[in-house]
């Protein structure tokens, strides 16, 4: 069987038909979370989102004993192995969970990128001639990298592109108000910013690493100079975690670098590019378990005119008039109808029927629409540990990452101008050496030699004298490259010239060993460059303020009409055939009491069952029940009646509840009083005429009955079937 070629980052040697199609993409990728049979045995196989060992079907316990896997011998084929699939199976979703999390869904800490965005940029990059390009290009040219479809590609450049800070776009890129999807790539063209090239691009100082394929080289992240992830926010689930990360003011996050640096404490709060009322008390600087509650702008324009012009973030014009319409045709709100005015500015026009109250209609509008949203931060990003050199996923908070972005952007300006220093240095040692090779004439020394060493002996002798102008040793290829410089150049060598030359030289080395020496001061001026050339007339959109909680019950309604089929057993709105009880709201509770005894709360609905033969109904109160409630009932197991007072206390919906003692019983008499004082006092009873009781009628008295609750049993009022119960003063009418 054919073996794939084992690469540096390979646990084991599997067949080539064993190999998923995601381990194919990712053998060059460094820092994978997998395990490692060598080190771990595969009976203890760890999740890379906890330390606790997920349990081994092949160590169950098999007639008292622990069955441990057949272990292979050295050389020893995987088929010949009794379960040869049995190691791939414990190792698969590992590798799998892994890739996900490291190569699809979680952005990157350094740079805030996930890898196809980084993909898509760099392409860009290496495309780049100042010029647009058909997306379909890129896309294409992108492939190369990325090791899936197309559609993730183009989806990706997309999103960038929309948010403008990266991909300059050209064309259809579609509408983030609206959720309109953009044009086929063939139609649409895209190039990078001045702002990404600034801030992404350095290939001195970028690490790079094999393509998937072996074929080109991609840059491990992008050395990137500004918080990248916190400016655009990030979406991703995948394998047993997901990350959100709400985007940010660029004027914010550079205000905040800068603080940092400075040792300031400094706090950043999200700013969404669609606007809108946050309350980021729940924030919790971004971190899991942190809450945040967005509102739309609403405008009262006039008695029967409402107008949204900002939207919650991720709510687009089209979901948000669909749940409009929705709670319309419930009956939480009423609206005449809703137009959508929307282009590159939000306005959603509301009309208003007759009679309607503005104020009141925009709160039900927040409580029963998604013009009121929460959101649940989870900032997760990849983290490179700098022990192991491993990538792994981490929760972090926004100010940390703001932090470790601002530190690495100190390390990256440090480097770069440590290269410069260095290419300066050089390019000083290089002019020196051209000017004292042409103006001690020591190219006249070569002219009688024959040899290539002779040559080079020439002028190793000729510069000896001149060696203390110089500040490090020449060396041999300093020597051959003073042997390329042409005739023309020396001909038309300009002292003047060459000195000022070597002046600006010497003041760019002044320059950047000061800028090393206050690497902090050169950082804040960074941030304060790009604030100054990247964020003039960014405002905020978002306004940060406390949200009260509106109480649903108090703005809703009461414009639903509730009808009951007592024989049925249904309860329902707006069922003009049937018997109607009262108004009510969509949010109200229906309780029910039936002849069997049986007690039911249920949310009121266009038609819903609640027990046949219906005695009693109501609206539930939203404080709970204080009716006293007066009982007796006919007892199928003894054949008694039973008298009892109770209350109904708490209940929960869709339950029935009995308030007779067995099964079956029948209900004969039921009154409910709103104070205990107003429960009678006193019942007259009419005996069945087929009971062999002598006297058949009489009076009961219910003083001694106390109120109990619900399940309580009652007192005996008689052994025989009970024909009617009233109260005296209606018996004697």
């Amino acid at each position: 069987m054919a073996k794939r070629k084992k690469s540096s980052n390979d646990q084991a040697e599997l067949p080539l038909d064993a190999v998923s199609a995601t381990d194919k993409g990712s053998q060059s990728d460094k820092g994978r979370v997998t395990s490692d049979k060598k080190t771990e045995p595969a009976a203890a196989v760890r999740n890379p989102e906890s330390s606790a060992p997920i349990r081994d079907p092949q160590s169950e316990i098999r007639n008292g004993e622990a069955a441990e896997p057949p272990k292979r011998k050295k050389g020893q084929k995987v088929q010949d192995d009794p379960a040869p699939l049995a190691q791939n199976y414990r190792n698969w979703f590992l590798d799998y969970a892994s890739y996900v999390i490291l190569d699809r869904a979680v952005p990157h800490v350094d740079d805030g990128l996930k890898p196809v965005q980084r993909r898509v940029l760099h392409t860009l990059w290496e495309m780049d001639d100042g010029r647009f390009h058909k997306v379909a290009n890129v896309v294409g040219a992108t492939m190369k990298l990325h090791p899936h479809g197309d559609a993730s590609i183009g989806a990706a450049l997309v999103g960038i592109a929309q948010r403008g800070w990266l991909i300059e776009p050209q064309g259809n890129f579609g509408n983030v108000f609206t959720g309109d999807e953009a044009a086929a790539p063939r139609y649409i063209e895209a190039r990078l910013t001045p702002f990404a090239r600034e801030v992404l691009f350095n290939p001195k100082t970028t690490t790079w690493q094999q393509s998937y394929d072996g074929r080109t080289r991609e840059p491990v992240t992008l050395p990137a100079k500004f918080p990248v992830v916190l400016l655009e926010g990030a979406d991703g689930i995948a394998v047993g975690l997901s990350t959100k990360i709400l985007p940010h003011n660029f004027n914010d996050l550079c205000r905040a670098a800068v603080n940092h640096l400075q040792g300031k404490t400094f706090r950043i709060l999200p700013d969404f590019p669609t606007g809108g009322t946050a309350d980021f008390s729940e924030y919790n600087d971004g971190e899991r378990g942190g809450k945040v509650k967005v509102r739309a702008t609403i405008e009262v324009r006039s008695k029967y005119l409402l107008a949204i012009t900002e939207l919650p973030y991720g709510v687009t014009t089209e979901t948000l008039i669909e749940s409009i319409l929705g709670a319309n045709a419930k009956g939480k709100i009423k609206v005449k109808h809703v137009d959508d005015n929307t282009a590159d500015k939000v306005e959603i026009l509301v009309h208003l029927p007759q009679g309607s109250e503005p104020e009141k209609v925009v709160q039900q509008l927040y409580v029963f629409t998604s013009c009121q949203i929460q959101l649940s931060p989870a900032a997760c990003v990849i983290v490179r540990d700098g022990k192991t050199g491993d990538d792994k996923p981490q929760f972090m908070g926004v100010r940390d990452i703001l932090k470790h972005s601002a530190e690495a952007t100190k390390a990256l300006l440090k480097r770069e101008l440590e290269i410069k220093l260095g290419e300066l240095e050089q390019q000083w040692h290089w002019d020196s050496l051209e000017r004292i090779f042409i103006e001690e004439r020591i190219y006249r020394n070569i002219e009688k030699s024959k040899t290539w060493e002779s040559v080079l002996a020439e002028i190793r002798t000729g510069l000896k004298p001149f060696l203390k102008q110089l500040r490090r040793e020449v060396t041999e290829d300093d020597i051959v490259r003073l042997t390329e410089i042409r005739i023309k150049r020396i001909s038309a060598y300009n002292r003047f010239q060459a000195d000022e030359a070597i002046k600006k030289i010497e003041d760019g080395i002044k320059e950047t060993k000061s800028n090393l020496k206050n690497l902090t001061a050169y950082a804040v001026a960074w941030f304060e460059m790009l604030a100054e050339k990247y964020g003039k007339g960014i405002k905020r959109r978002t306004s940060y303020d406390e949200i009260e909680q509106i109480n649903a019950a108090e703005v809703v309604s009461a414009n639903q009409r509730l009808y009951v089929n007592r024989e049925d057993g249904f309860i329902g709105l707006n069922w003009r055939q049937h018997e109607f009880v009262q108004e009510c709201t969509i949010l109200d509770s229906v309780l029910c009491l039936m002849r069997d005894g049986s007690l039911k709360v249920s949310k009121v609905g266009d038609k819903v069952f609640m027990g046949r033969d219906i005695m009693h109904v109501a609206i539930w109160p939203k404080d709970g029940d204080q009716n006293f409630y007066t009982m007796v009932y006919q007892d199928k197991e003894s054949g008694k009646a039973f008298a009892k007072k109770f209350q109904i206390g708490g209940l929960s919906r869709d339950k029935l509840y009995p308030l007779v003692k067995s099964e079956g019983s029948r209900v004969v008499y039921l009154e409910i009083s709103k104070t205990e004082k107003e429960m009678p006092k006193m019942l007259h009873i009419s005996l069945d005429g087929r009971s062999g009781a002598r006297i058949r009628e009489f009076d009961f008295d219910l003083t001694p009955v106390p109120v109990s609750t619900r399940t309580a049993k009652g007192l005996t009022v008689t052994k025989w079937a009970v024909k009617e119960v009233k109260r005296p003063d209606l018996a004697l009418k």
